[in-house]
Order: structure tokens, then sequence, then C-alpha cells
């Protein structure tokens, strides 16, 4: 009995030296990658995501975050999530439109006066649709985030009326409604790399770009750029998603703690995004920005056909959904 009884406890002994091994072989360890600059709202709350999920999995899961287009543009994360190469990304609404055509939606031209406007659509029920269309293209959406109302910068002169738009070499994203805005606009729209962008404007390549004034800010495009024109032509959103096929492999009670890491993570992107407008505009303007404002109503008008062509597009039954549901009262 004596032998027995030793024999359990140093089975015991054995099994308890090894508990922290096995756990070590255990944890799950993500990639998030992203295209934005440490101390911009997106790479914050993609930390913040880290660390709630590590804490909420006790400690099952960690998550790697590749900042500042470690892992390519935001084109190339989209396909390394469909394939299952990169695991999670705080993403673009116009890189993902590219696999989800129904995300162009939420670019209609002047469609929203700010973010509140947009999450209240994005958080019922045409939101849901969404994430459903996304999924069936190998895309879990883990949460909306804000990726600002856009305006638009260039160092040539001040923009105040559609006729100033006239000619300029415009920067945008892979994003087909940017282009079409442009154009509506009288400007040259050309796709630049955002890593890109920078040197882009500072050489020449293009006269002007336009992005979020927390973008703005924190690629310091004040440095290269002297007008800001506070246009508000887009809003866009920032598709947090994490690729079906890691999403596939959780149990399901990583899967709730990812969940629910990921509200945690939007709730303070969304803020952090509300809070910093206000105060990076007039840093912008201490910096030496100079700033104009434009006649909504006119650009508005030059605009509409961008609504136009996009109702009547493959996707144009979820566009005309989403445009009542924030201009039929």
């Amino acid at each position: 009995m004596q032998r027995k009884t030793f024999h359990r406890a140093l089975l015991a002994a054995v099994a308890a030296a090894l508990l922290p091994l096995a756990a070590q072989a255990q944890v799950t360890k993500l990639t998030l990658g992203h295209g934005a600059a440490p101390g911009n709202p997106r790479h914050e709350a993609s930390v913040k995501f880290a660390e709630s999920l590590k804490a909420k999995s006790s400690g099952r899961i960690e998550v790697q975050i590749a900042p500042s287009a470690q892992l390519g543009d935001d084109a190339a994360m989209v396909t390394a999530l469909r394939t299952g190469a990169l695991d999670i990304s705080a993403n673009s609404q116009g890189a993902i439109a590219n696999a989800v055509p129904e995300y162009a939606a939420y670019g209609m031209p002047f469609l929203f006066a700010n973010a509140g406007q947009a999450f209240k659509v994005l958080d019922g029920p045409l939101g849901k649709e969404l994430a459903d269309k996304s999924a069936a293209k190998g895309l879990v959406v883990l949460g909306y985030w804000d990726n600002g109302i856009r305006h638009m910068t260039n160092s040539k002169r001040p923009i105040a009326k559609v006729e100033d738009m006239k000619g300029l070499k415009m920067r945008t994203p892979p994003d087909s409604v940017l282009v079409d805005i442009m154009q509506a606009l009288g400007a040259e729209a050309q796709q630049i790399k955002f890593a890109e962008l920078y040197v882009a404007l500072q050489q020449g390549v293009v006269d002007g770009q336009e992005n979020p004034i927390m973008n703005i800010h924190a690629s310091k495009i004040y440095e290269v750029q002297k007008h800001l024109a506070l246009t508000s032509h887009q809003f866009q959103m920032t598709p947090f998603v994490m690729s079906k096929r890691t999403w596939d492999r959780l149990s399901e009670a990583d899967r709730k703690a990812v969940q629910e890491a990921a509200a945690e993570a939007t709730a303070l992107q969304r803020k952090l995004s509300q809070d910093s407008e206000d105060q990076l505009l007039a840093d912008l303007k201490a910096k030496g920005m100079q700033v104009s404002t434009v006649d909504k109503g006119v650009f508005e008008k030059a605009t509409a056909p961008v609504d136009a062509k996009w109702v009547t597009s493959p996707i144009g039954p979820y566009v005309k959904k989403v445009i009542e549901a924030v201009r039929v009262k």
C-alpha cells in the first residue's frame, strides 16, 4: 500500500511539474496586421484587443501586432486573410470591397455627416447582412471600426469650390467609389499604396491626397502638404476581421473570448477616433497647414452621379438600402 501511495504521489508530482509545459504547448499565437502607424487609434485598439484577449483566454491566445503595413498593404492582407496566411487585420473599406463589394455602399459621397450616423446603420441589420456576406468570402467580422470622415490636402492651392479641384492629381487608396468621386469633381485619381504616400507627395508624383484627420496627422502629411480642405466627402470604416480559417480552428470558449475582446477594442477605437479630431485639427493648424472649408451642397451636387452609378451596379439593391437608411426619414 505504501509503495502504491508513493507511486501515485510521484505521478502527481511529475504531472504538476509538466503542467506549465503543457499549458505553454497549448498557446495559440495569432498575427494581427494593419497599415496604420503606432499612435493611430487603429493601432492602439489593436494593442487593447491583444491584451484583452490574452486575459480573457487565460493566456491561451497571444496576438502579435504588425503595424505600418509590415505585412503588405491592405489589399495584400485581405488576400492573406482569405487564404489563412494571416489571422486578423484592422483593414480598410476599399480593400475589403474588392472581395465583398457591398462595403462600397458605405462610401457613397457625402452620405454620412459623422461617424456616429454610420455606426447606427452598421450596428443594425444592414451591418449583420454585411457580416454574413463577409463570412461567405472567408472573413469573420469582429467589429466595424472608425476610419473617419475624409478630407483633402494638396500642395497647389486652397480648395473652396469644385473648380479648384480641376486638374489636381489626387492619390486615392484602392477604392472604386473614391476614384469616382475624384473624377466627378474634375480631379485625376491615382492609386498609390499608403506606405508610399508620403514620399509620393514629397516628390510631387501627385499633388494631393485625401484621408481622415487622424491619418493626416499620424503620417505627418502636414510636412509635405500645405493646404487642407475640410470637404467631409466620404466616411470610411475600418473593418476589423479574422480569417474564417483561423476562426474555425478556435474552440467555442476561445471564440467567445475573441468576440468579447473585439467588442472592447471596438468601443475604444471609436472613442479614440471621435476624441482626437478637434485636437489634431488644431495641431495641424499650429504646424502651418492652411485650412479651408467648402460649400458642401455644391460638392454634393457635383458627385450625385456617383450615387446613381452605384445604385444601378450589381450591388445596387444593398447600396439603395444603405442610402435609404440614412436619407429617407
